[in-house]
């Protein structure tokens, strides 16, 4: 076969097409790969290295800490950045050691040079201390303390350490249960007084209500704030205790260079000492850990803790989202397919509505702050929340706009796809039922619609996977870097659509890219995009399930 024959037999395309699936999916898997494995590791506990370095100067530093990662540079690199390397060394390899203690060193990471290290020690002794604020701790215990008396050393120091620490964290759960959630109602509830009592006086002045009505509703009202500050006053003198509870014991620990450093237990949440764990130990310490980081709240600035907050932001606005596009998409497409009169304008209509899909999606933000927050929330806080204001109640971000917006984003996903699946329904069928006397509302919503229901899903699908990973028109709509309160909560109305929310996309972002620290938070991007993409698969994999039942079950019903 000569070579033009070999081109008109079309086998070059083939070969070409899939020679692009499968470059695709190597960097699919390439991908994704990266992520999971950064991701999941983040969690495995670190062995402690201790080493001395010998500085160019001659005096030594002692290191203590894990190893981050490590670089071969060429040495001419390394002696233009003013480290001083020997000319007869062309590459020099460097170590970035994470030794911890921001509070004793100032900074948590720090790059040494392989030359000058002596031997790396892992000491079963060395401890790393995880901590609420200032990072992780390495040192090695000394004496735990109790109001200022020394309880415990040597053999009998670790299991005192252990019992004492999980007592400070019992306290500090209810510290932070007490505050969160017994504070925070009575606080609601007393700002809903304030409300009531600013409502009253506007009644008043626009003549709603007589002098008397409002005297005698003010007086309910006070005897309502007299009861929520005594229940607010039991709270805080019970929060007093226990924080006066948790401040009793430290823990004296000493550092590489000799000085010993008292820490509060009240600061620390957990204690390992990994160069003495087994493989089981470490791995009941992963779970333990992956656990916390799923179902925990963020801490210093969002690169230590956990990510509850943004999954359970990501997801509810996912569900509000999905709420309000599948009504609007699929009311639009079967108005578009079955009743407009198909024509130039219905075309034009049509071409518009799908060229919406690639318009960026910062623009859509941008459109949500000024029609949703700005006109329609301003409208709504002036029709029903005049007592709030200046403060705004709907007239702000918050989860319902950012719902809205991407809804608008995802319409146009919806409707192509509802088009289409309502296009694939054979016209015998319609004519089929016609014949036997129903009527074309009757054909349209029991017997076409529902044949459609797969596709309509494949659309709301595609939403949901658009919608879980946008975050540029997000940040001007309703995602905030930390939000205080989750958007469901016991506190009536339960649902509060105009609460600011977290997200997983800008989480990322924001540890990756605004974060003080970068090398501390760098894991945790890997493990955050890894629970990203995890989500978005877990929300289309129950989308794609509730779609082939439904093709079964309308499949079977036509044959």
């Amino acid at each position: 076969m000569t070579l033009k024959q070999w081109f008109k037999s079309g086998s070059p395309w083939v070969w070409l097409n899939a020679g692009a699936i499968a470059i695709s999916m190597i960097m699919v898997v390439g991908l994704l790969s990266l992520i999971l494995v950064r991701g999941f590791s983040h969690f495995w506990p670190t062995p402690i290295l201790e080493t001395t370095v010998t500085q160019p100067d001659g005096s030594q530093v002692q290191v203590m800490g894990e190893l981050s990662r490590s670089q071969t540079l060429p040495a001419e690199v390394m002696r233009d950045a003013g480290v001083n390397i020997p000319a007869d060394i062309n590459l020099v390899t460097r170590h970035l050691i994470k030794q911890g203690n921001r509070d004793v060193w100032g900074r948590d990471f720090v790059w040494y040079p392989e030359t000058g290290m002596e031997e790396w020690r892992f000491p079963k002794e060395a401890m790393r201390l995880e901590r609420r604020e200032w990072g992780d701790f390495y040192g090695y215990p000394v004496r735990v303390k109790e109001a200022g008396r020394t309880v415990a050393e040597g053999e009998n120091l670790w299991p005192e350490l252990q019992q004492r620490i999980g007592r400070a964290n019992d306290i500090f759960d209810e510290i932070r249960r007490i505050e969160r959630r017994e504070i925070g109602r009575v606080n609601q509830r007393m700002e809903r007084v304030r409300l009531d009592e600013r409502r009253l006086a506007m009644d008043r002045r626009a003549g709603r209500i007589d002098r008397a009505t409002q005297e005698e509703a003010m007086a309910e009202l006070e005897a309502r704030r007299a009861e929520l500050n005594e229940e607010y006053g039991v709270l805080q003198n019970r929060l007093d205790e226990l924080y006066q509870d948790v401040r009793r014991d430290t823990l004296v620990a000493r550092v590489m260079d000799g000085r010993e450093v008292d820490l509060p237990l009240a600061q620390i949440i957990r204690a390992i000492q990994p160069n003495d764990m087994s493989v089981v130990a470490k791995t009941g310490l992963y779970v333990v850990q992956f656990w916390e980081f799923i179902s925990g709240y963020p801490r210093e600035a969002n690169t230590e803790g956990g990510i509850l907050p943004a999954i359970f932001g990501t997801v509810t606005m996912v569900f509000v989202m999905s709420i309000i596009v599948s009504p609007f998409g699929v009311l639009a497409a079967i108005y578009l397919r079955e009743y407009a009169r198909q024509g130039p304008l219905l075309r034009t209509i049509r071409i518009s509505v799908y060229n919406l899909a690639g318009v960026p999606s910062i623009v859509f933000g941008v459109f949500g702050l000024g029609f949703f927050v700005y006109f329609v929330g301003g409208a709504v806080d002036q029709q029903f929340f005049p007592e709030a204001l200046p403060s705004p109640t709907f007239g702000t971000p918050g989860l319902l706009w950012a719902s809205l917006t991407l809804a608008l984003l995802t319409l146009p996903v919806v409707i192509v796809a509802t088009e289409e699946g309502l296009a694939r329904i054979p016209s015998t069928i319609r004519q089929g039922s016609l014949a036997l006397g129903a009527t074309k509302a009757e054909t349209l919503w029991k017997v076409v619609v529902p044949l459609a229901t797969p596709a309509m899903m494949t659309g709301l699908i595609l939403a949901i996977a658009r919608a879980a990973g946008e975050v540029a028109p997000l940040m001007l709509v309703g995602v905030v870097k930390l939000a205080p309160t989750l958007p469901i909560d016991g506190n009536f109305p339960f649902i509060h659509l105009e609460r600011k929310i977290m997200h997983l996309g800008f989480h990322i972002f924001d540890v990756g890219f605004q974060s003080p620290n970068v090398e501390a938070a760098q894991p945790l991007v890997y493990a955050t995009a890894m629970t990203l993409v995890v989500l978005i698969v877990l929300l289309n994999l129950t989308a794609i399930s509730i779609r082939n039942r439904l093709r079964e079950k309308y499949r079977s019903e036509s044959d």
